[in-house]
């Protein structure tokens, strides 16, 4: 990612550094920092997908909603968690009381380095408190990539003999590699993108798109890291 190229390049030049070294250190953690760089990336990943009202959705025989890097426990007891980017649940969850499909199925997300919760297990006792009945929720197993989130699908629906025809719910930057993925496992996907990361309303004579800040580095980052995913997947 550009902070961590940017300090191992400085690192390996410390014994002789130079403004020329220094400048293009800067200069290089700069373009990934303001907002013009970090939001043409992210067009490049979130293209060629829009956000669509979920009454427009197809029908299929399933809804799958990916999971999205686990949800934090609140400081204090250790029992809450909280929201990190709910647009994928929330929109599987109104995929299906708009009748898109019979079944929703949540990923068992997580991270190899905690025992908490999967976010399939917290997403399925969300939806059923907003009225889903959980015979109609399926969650996986643990799963740590979308590899392991497409296999243990499969191995769910091999298990219960559905039909293959699903509506892939999660974010647009992902949606490309998610869906290349799940077809390789035999899905008839329909995509459904959401968390939009862009707007159309960025203009470049904005003055606080060339600002260097932390916020458009870290979608840079995010935007990288997708682009890198498909190329180690064979995606693109």
């Amino acid at each position: 990612m550009p902070l961590g190229i940017s300090l191992i390049f400085l690192f390996f030049n410390f014994n002789k550094p130079t403004k020329k070294k220094i400048f293009i250190s800067i200069l290089f953690l700069w373009t990934f920092s303001i907002g013009l760089v970090s939001n043409l990336l992210l067009k490049l990943v979130e293209f060629p997908w829009v956000r669509i009202e979920e009454e427009l959705a197809p029908i299929a025989d399933a809804i799958v909603v990916l999971g999205n890097n686990g949800r934090p426990i609140a400081p204090g007891m250790g029992t809450v968690y909280e929201w990190n980017d709910p647009d994928r649940v929330f929109a599987g969850i109104k995929l299906f009381k708009q009748g898109k499909a019979p079944r929703l199925f949540f990923t068992g997300g997580t991270t190899p380095y905690t025992h908490v919760k999967t976010e399939g297990t917290l997403y399925k006792a969300y939806a059923i408190n907003l009225g889903i009945p959980s015979n109609s929720i399926t969650t996986t197993g643990r799963v740590f990539n979308t590899a392991q989130e497409a296999l243990a699908i499969r191995k769910e629906f091999n298990q219960k003999n559905f039909p293959n025809k699903i509506l892939l719910v999660t974010s647009a930057f992902h949606m490309q590699r998610a869906q290349k993925i799940f077809e390789r496992q035999g899905f008839l996907v329909h995509p459904f993108p959401v968390d939009f990361k862009t707007s159309k309303f960025l203009k470049w004579q904005n003055p606080y798109q060339w600002i260097p800040n932390s916020h458009s580095l870290h979608k840079s980052s995010i935007a990288l890291r997708e682009i890198f995913g498909r190329i180690i997947y064979r995606s693109w």
